[in-house]
């Protein structure tokens, strides 16, 4: 088996790029912090790609119709600069050793990527729940990323790295010939299924071991597969992409090119308001709100991000935050004013934000849409929230963060 996967490891690394394809001229230096910033306010094409059932991934199982190109034409004329395309892969890998991709399901991500690019946005692709609920039985190659078997038994983990391995060199050499403004961010989440509350607390750093390894063969195996893929900037993300889990635990894969390696966490802080709407005010005006998980709290989680990473010049992104819409007037004022609060503080800490949309267009629990992901029309008030938070992050010279702490809603009870 090993020798079987080193020979198509050294065949597919020796294709490389399509022939006759030119290269993309490479764009003027700059510090990876500030193809952070390039970054900007971004939005999710979440439960899309990403979606899924009976372990097979399908764009749209979960609701959404598919995409279009208006879709990407709305953001860009809404002002966001990068969608970050969440992508499944189960269902669509072959057998080992090569764990060929399906060309259709790799045609289709092909397919938005480059209307992104024609509408001139960043993108981002991933592998994203191929590892959620690594407790499940995997079934046709579902939740193949099972981090509790792979802690648990060296040559499942073995597999998996070769795995991993395969399917990047796949997707990259497919977008070798693209250049900067596709980012690659290797994993999503991966945890025991316990959201960081579980075994990684408890087993001596071995679930944050094997992730590291894990993000190590993935940035590998891009740098393998040629073309623009050798100096492409990487996402990195730590344990659950939890922040504080994060800079605790991850280390930086070794990389061949210096400085374009990124830091990716996620934050829908606090839950019990941002993602299940159990409360419905948030700051430190508010009274229905999560006890201790104000904006003292949320900036200091950022202050600690940008202190081991940015400072140092190690870029960092949210590629998910976001909060639920809420029907009542009232309480989605302070919502708005969630949005402008945390993304000028990202901005201030120059950390780009991503947002994340499921295309859900109701209120409450995990009700995050603002852009119908067919038509690029707003729902509910996405246009009002859009520009919430794409005015907060790019104003950074008329308004400061304390001049947003300063117009916090008031509470109407």
């Amino acid at each position: 088996m090993k020798r079987m996967y080193l020979f198509l490891l050294l065949l597919l690394t020796s294709v490389g790029c399509t022939i006759g394809q030119e290269q993309n001229e490479r764009p003027k230096e700059q510090s990876a912090v500030d193809f952070a910033l390039s970054m900007g306010m971004g939005w999710n094409l979440g439960n899309q790609m990403d979606a899924h059932l009976n372990g097979e991934s399908n764009e749209t199982c979960w609701g959404n119709p598919e995409a279009t190109e208006y879709t990407f034409r709305a953001l860009k004329k809404a002002g966001f600069r990068t969608v970050r395309i969440p992508v499944t892969w189960m269902g669509h890998i072959g057998g080992a050793p090569a764990y060929t991709l399906e060309k259709n399901w790799l045609d289709r991500v092909e397919e938005l990527v480059l209307m992104a690019k024609k509408n001139d946005l960043k993108v981002i692709i991933n592998i994203h729940h191929d590892g959620f609920g690594a407790d499940d039985t995997p079934s046709k190659g579902a939740h193949w990323l099972n981090l509790p078997a792979a802690v648990a038994n060296e040559e499942t983990n073995q597999q998996i790295k070769q795995q991993l391995t395969m399917v990047w060199l796949q997707i990259a050499q497919r977008f070798c010939n693209e250049g900067e403004y596709l980012i690659f961010e290797t994993l999503n989440e991966i945890q025991d299924g316990k959201w960081g509350g579980g075994a990684n607390l408890t087993d001596g750093g071995a679930q944050y071991r094997v992730l590291n390894e894990w993000n190590q063969v993935c940035v590998n195996a891009i740098r393998a597969a040629g073309g623009e893929n050798e100096t492409r900037y990487i996402g990195v993300p730590g344990y659950v992409c939890n922040p504080d889990l994060t800079v605790n635990n991850l280390v930086l894969p070794e990389d061949v090119v210096e400085n374009r390696l990124m830091v990716a966490v996620h934050s829908y802080d606090p839950w019990d308001y941002a993602g299940a709407a159990k409360y419905q005010e948030w700051g430190h005006t508010g009274v229905d709100v999560v006890p201790g998980a104000d904006e003292q709290t949320y900036v200091a989680m950022l202050n600690r991000l940008y202190n081991m990473y940015v400072r140092r010049g190690i870029p960092v992104y949210f590629g998910e935050f976001g909060s639920v819409h809420r029907a009542n007037k009232d309480d989605e004022q302070f919502r708005l004013y969630y949005f402008r609060y945390v993304c000028k503080a990202m901005r201030e800490r120059k950390i780009a934000a991503i947002y994340w949309d499921n295309g859900h267009g109701g209120a409450g629990a995990e009700n995050f849409g603002i852009i119908n992901h067919g038509t690029g029309k707003f729902i509910n008030n996405g246009e009002e929230v859009a520009r919430a938070m794409i005015d907060a992050w790019e104003n950074n010279d008329g308004m400061t963060l304390q001049q947003v702490y300063n117009t916090a809603p008031n509470a109407n009870h």
